[in-house]
This record gives C-alpha cells, sequence and structure tokens, in this order.
C-alpha cells in the first residue's frame, strides 16, 4: 500500500501525464521498476514497454500485469545507459523516472537524454525525474535530522551532489541536483522543456503528518492529493520538493 506522500507524487505524475502526453500510443516506460506508471498506463489504453536494470522489478512488473490481466508491448532488463536495443523515432512518448539519480556521471545522464531523445517521434514528449536537494533539505528535517548535525551536510545541499556508499536517502549511489542545473543539463541534450512541477507539491517534507491525515481524515488528505496535483507547476513549489519532475518534447527536424 502507498504512502501518503507517495501516493501524491504518484497522482501529481499522472496529471503531467494527463495534461502533456498524446491521448494514445507508445510509451517507454525506462526505469519503470515494478511496472507502477506502466500499468496505469496500460489500463490507459497505451501500448507501453518496460525496460529496467533489475530483472527482479521487471518479473514483479510481469507478475502484477498477468494478476490483472493485462499485457505490456516488451519488457526489457537493460541499463538506461544503453537504449540501443530501440530504433529512432519509435515512441510517441517516455518515463524517465528514477535512472538520472542513479546516474552519477554527467557524461551518462548526458548520453540517457540524447539517446532519449532519439527514441521519441518528432513532438513526442516525457517526463523527465530529478531528486531535488532543496526539497531534500526540508524533508531531513524530519527523516534524518540528526545528519545536520554536520553544518556541511546541509551546505552540501544548496548544490548538485554526487554521493557513493550510504547516503541520506538510503541510496548505494545516488546524484542530486538543484532546479536550475537540472534544467541545464536538459536543455544541453537539445530537448525542448514544456514544464516542470515539483511532484510533492506544498506537501513537501511533511510525510508523518499526511500519514496521520490520511488515517484522520480521509476526506481532507483527498483533497490535499487533488491540490497538490493541480498545482505542482505553480512556480512557489516546483523548486522546492523531494523529485522534480521535467517534461520534455522532441523538437520536429
Amino acid at each position: 500500500m502507498d504512502l501518503p506522500l507517495c501516493k501524491i507524487e504518484f497522482v501529481s505524475t499522472l496529471r503531467l501525464i494527463d495534461k502533456y502526453f498524446p491521448k494514445q500510443g507508445r510509451v517507454c516506460d525506462i526505469g519503470g521498476g515494478p511496472g507502477r506508471y506502466s500499468i496505469e498506463l496500460i489500463q490507459r489504453g497505451y501500448s507501453v514497454t518496460l525496460f529496467d536494470l533489475s530483472e527482479e522489478e521487471v518479473r514483479l512488473a510481469q507478475k502484477q500485469m498477468e494478476r490483472l490481466r493485462l499485457s505490456a508491448e516488451r519488457l526489457i532488463v537493460g541499463d538506461a545507459r544503453d537504449l540501443s536495443t530501440f530504433a529512432s523515432e519509435s515512441f510517441d512518448a517516455a518515463l524517465l523516472m528514477g535512472p538520472m539519480y542513479h546516474i552519477v556521471e554527467p557524461a551518462d545522464r548526458a548520453s540517457v537524454l540524447r539517446q532519449l531523445a532519439r527514441i521519441l517521434k518528432p513532438d513526442g514528449k516525457a517526463i523527465v525525474a530529478y531528486l531535488n536537494s532543496w526539497g531534500i533539505m526540508r524533508t531531513g528535517v524530519v527523516d534524518f535530522a540528526a545528519r545536520y548535525r554536520d553544518i556541511s551536510t546541509l551546505r552540501s545541499m544548496l548544490a548538485e551532489q554526487t554521493l557513493t556508499g550510504q547516503t541520506l536517502l538510503n541510496f548505494t549511489e545516488s546524484y542530486w541536483s538543484i532546479p536550475e542545473a537540472a534544467l541545464t543539463e536538459v536543455k544541453r541534450a537539445g530537448i525542448e522543456i514544456l514544464s516542470y512541477a515539483g511532484a510533492e507539491g506544498f506537501t513537501g517534507g511533511m510525510g508523518p503528518l499526511l500519514e496521520q491525515l490520511a488515517g484522520n481524515d480521509p476526506a481532507a488528505y483527498a483533497n490535499i492529493v487533488q491540490g497538490v496535483a493541480e498545482t505542482g507547476e505553480f512556480e512557489q513549489f516546483r523548486n522546492s520538493t523531494d523529485h522534480l519532475h521535467i517534461v520534455v518534447c522532441k523538437a520536429r527536424a
């Protein structure tokens, strides 16, 4: 079952999909893990290819699809740094949600973005997700406040950061960004930016409070979920949540 904050991220992302993606077509879910978004997109009538580094995650996605009597176009185990299995201009839309904050080398991230552009059809849309350290800084007040005993931890979160080993977010290796750096990286790949959103909106850093609210006042929580989805692109919210979701478009030649 989703944690209340995770549900907010999911719903706000679906709103971006509804707003910017074509209403039908082929979608590539790069780094799609156990298929959460792939399943939702299949249920909406898209033809979906799920591509993920983890064989176990792909297997979980397949089992869940079978349970729901759904079928993906393809389920592929592979590394986002190599999308050569896909023909150029073969997808109407794509999700790149996860790889960009696990790929720590700038050259590799740039290559992924260029490959993403290659596999999209002209005018194809995609959502590219980054970890946003400005939002994580606030989340840390609740989730890992003890790390702030060292002021350098806080200061490091004001800029780009690559971490190896045990990190603040329990990833073995991660890259976080500030919005300006993420947007610049995407632009350098030659992809047009249509918009971007803070996936957690005005609820960033409020995980425990949302858990309480979801249990004690479901109606209020439901309205908050809707409100975040409706306002995630607002300037006052989109730069300050854990996940920065950039909506991009492949320009016509």
